[in-house]
């Protein structure tokens, strides 16, 4: 493989909202190319007998077939990164051969982590990197919540803030609010690093759209969000090295 010739990338997985952030993943990669996702093992059989695949990104905890399972049914199967969400398979994961083995949830820096030791395996000479907050790839990244009985589109860049309701999260923006259930801290680590902060045990909020902050309290649009105690050193101290560097 060269370094000009792109991997194509198959996700399979059986969570949208898990294929969803893969999607994105790898569209924020230049030399990463998605050839399609699938639902199930089942369904990637069929796929791959009819498309060129050089790496799969493969949960493991399916329906109908597990993902090391299915594996095992390849003569000559692509390179693999497993993802799931349980550490118990890991030993199983590499004793496959499998290039990495990332736990849910997936931040970028950890699914760039793992592109990485492709393009090292593929004799790749450059390593790809975290894009430059001002790239139009971060802007156009976004996540799919179910609300309302529908999958919602929220782009990261238009978040103000999000709070957590116990098993729920808010997320608002300038123009809606979505309630979904959702654990606060699965989120976070899914945001773009360097563009939100959490100040609080229940809220994250996007560092570009504060108007104005104090020792107690940050004000985004109409609402005025407290810091929490055990989060204000750190959050102050982040914030007045933001102002200084603008």
């Amino acid at each position: 493989m060269h370094a000009e010739h792109k991997i194509r990338c198959l996700i399979i997985d059986d969570e949208p909202l898990a294929r969803e952030i893969l999607k994105q993943h790898i569209k924020g990669v230049e030399v990463l190319e998605l050839a399609g996702t699938c639902n199930n093992a089942v369904e990637a059989i069929s796929f791959l007998k009819m498309h060129p695949v050089d790496l799969l990104f493969l949960d493991i905890q399916m329906p109908q077939l597990l993902g090391t399972n299915f594996i095992r049914t390849l003569k000559n199967p692509p390179k693999v990164i497993f993802t799931t969400a349980y550490r118990k398979y890991a030993v199983e994961g590499f004793e496959l051969d499998a290039v990495d083995y990332i736990l849910k949830p997936i931040s970028f820096e950890r699914f760039l982590k793992a592109v990485n030791k492709v393009l090292q395996v593929n004799n790749f000479t450059e390593p790809v990197s975290l894009p430059k907050e001002n790239n139009t790839e971060t802007n156009s990244l976004f996540l799919y919540f179910r609300a309302d009985r529908k999958m919602v589109k929220v782009f990261f860049h238009e978040i103000l803030f999000i709070e957590s309701l116990k098993d729920y999260i808010k997320i608002v923006t300038a123009s809606k609010t979505i309630v979904t259930k959702y654990v606060l801290y699965t989120l976070e680590k899914m945001l773009p690093p360097g563009e939100f902060l959490r100040i609080h045990r229940s809220y994250i909020i996007a560092i570009n759209k504060i108007d104005s902050y104090n020792a107690e309290n940050i004000q985004i649009a109409k609402h005025e969000l407290p810091i929490g105690k055990i989060y204000k050193i750190d959050v102050i101290s982040k914030l007045n090295a933001s102002s200084a560097a603008n």
